[in-house]
């Protein structure tokens, strides 16, 4: 069932959220907005994510679900793996029902994507736990040198993944819920790729091609998708 949201206090809580403070802790929390260009209830989150763009320790990433198209308005950006892949967070969560806007703070805590400061808080608590793993990246030209190590073997292992995301697009929207409004989209994920498993036992030395303008990040993960274990991105 989808979720329908309230726009003034979202628009409160996008303000907010463009103010609030950096943590103190370790590497940045990776911060997942499941958005649509066709819903009415996403652009106060789409804003909340801008805001949140723009510190140093959190990695926000736009991903556009392609499954309100059918209402009036074909997202952009969407794509049905991103769907797909905020269906996976919802079994593995045992959720029966996905919906938009939704966050997910460090591959395991759900909130409305409208709640500041709840995810405020939520990235606080990641960036201050020890990292159980440690990741390093460096880009020459179109390649990505990537080198991880763990504090000890991964007993699930893990799933490296290159993420490629646009810093920012204004989108005029002549259709469905949202027609007649532009809106600024922030960190807008392009391709969202699997490149390497691992165990954790040796440390992992990857070269990655990433040819073109788009900002990277690598994310380590549990598979499922379960927690994130390391992220560190390319702006």
């Amino acid at each position: 069932m989808r979720r329908k949201l309230c726009a003034a206090m979202g628009l409160w809580l996008a303000i907010a959220g463009q103010g609030l403070g950096q943590t103190a802790g370790g590497g940045p929390v990776v911060v997942e907005l499941y958005t649509s260009q066709g819903c009415s209830s996403c652009p106060p989150a789409d804003a909340v994510l801008a805001g949140l763009a723009a510190r140093d320790d959190v990695i926000a990433l736009a991903l556009h679900v392609d499954y309100w198209d059918y209402i009036g308005w074909k997202d952009t950006f969407a794509d049905p793996a991103y769907s797909r892949r905020q269906r996976a967070y919802a079994q593995a969560a045992g959720a029966s029902t996905v919906y938009t806007p939704q966050m997910i703070v460090g591959g395991m805590d759900h909130v409305v994507g409208i709640r500041a400061e709840e995810v405020d808080a939520l990235v606080r608590r990641y960036g201050a736990a020890p990292a159980p793993v440690t990741l390093d990246l460096a880009r020459t030209g179109g390649q990505v040198q990537v080198r991880a190590r763990a504090a000890a073997v991964l007993p699930r292992g893990a799933v490296v993944q290159l993420v490629r995301y646009r810093a920012r697009e204004r989108v005029e929207i002549v259709l469905g819920e949202n027609a007649g409004r532009a809106i600024d989209y922030a960190n807008i994920v392009t391709a969202w790729t699997p490149v390497a498993d691992w165990d954790g036992r040796a440390d992992l030395t990857l070269t990655l091609e990433a040819p073109g303008g788009d900002s990277v990040a690598v994310i380590v993960q549990e598979p499922g998708p379960g927690p994130i274990l390391a992220a560190e991105a390319l702006r």
